[in-house]
């Protein structure tokens, strides 16, 4: 354990301090920041962002404020008890003959593949509840010796996906799982079903309460499942590098799904387990095609199938130092393709510009907005590094409920009273300050253009 866990930090640390912000980390600065300062999510902040993604932004931002720091902390613990209870879980419920600490190590190694794992994302966050529904989707075959379990399976699957909607999909493994391992399946499933539910039926009778229960369901079921959002804001790693960076966990995994698949196992419940991570791997795929590749912290959910899998590359094969050296081969790759932005010429060698050109960084013309409230009326969140969000249009595809009907009274007047007070200054992108100066003039009038910076006007 001590060797997996200084191998890990040797491979990810010695990045950590130099990494600049990605869109991901901004937006969830910005939401917990918004959140702590008494903002209602939905209501009074138009963003995607999952319900209890959000909350634990906001929870991080009052420990300190827009605590970068803890983010990439909270990223590596959360890692680290995903590979931890995934291997754990393999070794109690005795799905190999052979236990150990190579699913674990192999789901770190590889996980530090990028430093899009740095990053703590919904994703990452949601991934965690899924990983630990995995124990309890593992009853035996009585019916009801243990109702609770099913329950606490759903309730986790519904937590990953009050994080990030697409988790929502593994609700079909957990169903797979239902089938073949109880003998009541359709009362097992209303189980499942109903601790799936409950949490989203939770969070969506507090918005009522709130009177956000419209924009619950028009940002984020509405918008959940699509992820042109963090591109339209600011972007996060392209489709290509995030494909390119998946290439060789899902060979990876291709030759431990066919070595698995001819492996001849000895108890059935192995067998059908191979089987639910077979589910799993679909599952992954139908998610990675639903997002594109977009989504931060894809790689997360290639991790544990490619850990199982991965362990029939290691038994039983001869001669017996080929895992040896397969394993080798893993650790080599993962840290020539971590480390390509320090040797010179090996980014372009691999057609992968490193992460950190996708990075966001202050622009120093922002820096008298320090401390400000500021609208940025266009995509991007870069400004928002020097500054705070004064209003709910934080992601911009968002705000067009609003500012991109401004010929209907209704929006008119919800941009009226969700920008008061008006922000200390406006950066407008897409020269819409004319016409809200126009329509409400007691918002937006009195603006002055500051000359030295393009687009930036000050109340």
């Amino acid at each position: 354990m001590l060797a997996l866990l200084l191998l890990v930090l040797g491979l990810r640390l010695p990045l950590l301090p130099g990494l600049p912000l990605t869109a991901t980390e901004v937006l969830a600065l910005l939401t917990g920041e918004r959140l702590h300062g008494g903002a209602l999510l939905y209501r009074d902040l138009y963003v995607g962002t999952g319900p209890l993604a959000a909350a634990f932004f906001a929870a991080l931002d009052v420990i300190a404020s827009r605590p970068v720091w803890l983010y990439r902390v909270a990223a590596l613990l959360l890692l680290l008890a995903q590979a931890l209870r995934f291997n754990q879980v393999l070794n109690r419920a005795d799905v190999l003959p052979e236990r150990g600490y190579v699913a674990a190590l192999t789901y770190l190694v590889v996980g530090s593949l990028t430093t899009d794992l740095d990053v703590l994302s919904p994703l990452l966050l949601g991934h965690t509840f899924v990983v630990f529904a995995l124990s309890a989707l593992l009853p035996t075959s009585r019916e009801g010796y243990d109702n609770r379990r099913l329950f606490r399976a759903g309730f986790l699957l519904g937590l990953g996906a009050l994080c990030y909607l697409p988790l929502a999909l593994f609700t079909v493994l957990g169903s797979f799982a239902v089938v073949i391992f109880a003998a009541s399946a359709f009362r097992s499933f209303l189980l499942l079903l109903c601790g799936l539910v409950f949490p989203t039926a939770l969070a969506a009778t507090l918005f009522f309460y709130f009177g956000a229960l419209p924009g619950f369901q028009q940002f984020y079921f509405g918008t959940g499942w699509q992820t042109f959002t963090l591109e339209a804001v600011g972007g996060h790693l392209p489709a290509s590098l995030q494909l390119r960076l998946l290439a060789g966990p899902l060979l990876l995994l291709l030759l431990g799904v066919l070595r698995g698949i001819g492996t001849t196992l000895g108890p059935v419940f192995q067998a059908k387990f191979r089987q639910v991570m077979l589910v799993w791997t679909l599952v992954v795929l139908g998610i990675v095609g639903l997002s594109r590749g977009n989504a931060a912290g894809t790689l997360v959910l290639v991790l544990p199938p490619m850990a199982y899998f991965g362990l029939f590359l290691s038994q039983k094969m001869r001669p017996a130092w080929v895992p040896e050296l397969l394993f080798l081969a893993v650790l080599a790759a993962t840290v020539v393709v971590r480390y390509r932005a320090y040797v010179p010429g090996l980014a372009t060698q691999l057609r992968m510009p490193p992460e950190s050109a996708f990075g966001l960084v202050p622009d120093p013309r922002f820096a008298r907005l320090h401390g400000r409230t500021l609208l940025v009326l266009g995509p991007g969140l870069r400004p928002y590094l020097s500054a705070c969000s004064a209003t709910p249009y934080l992601e911009w595809p968002l705000a067009q409920a609003d500012l991109g009907h401004l010929g209907e009274y209704a929006a008119v007047v919800r941009t009226a009273q969700r920008s008061t007070p008006p922000p200390a200054f406006i950066l407008d992108q897409t020269g819409l300050l004319p016409q809200l100066a126009q329509q409400l003039p007691g918002v937006f009038g009195g603006y002055q253009k500051v000359e030295d910076v393009a687009g930036l006007y000050q109340k």
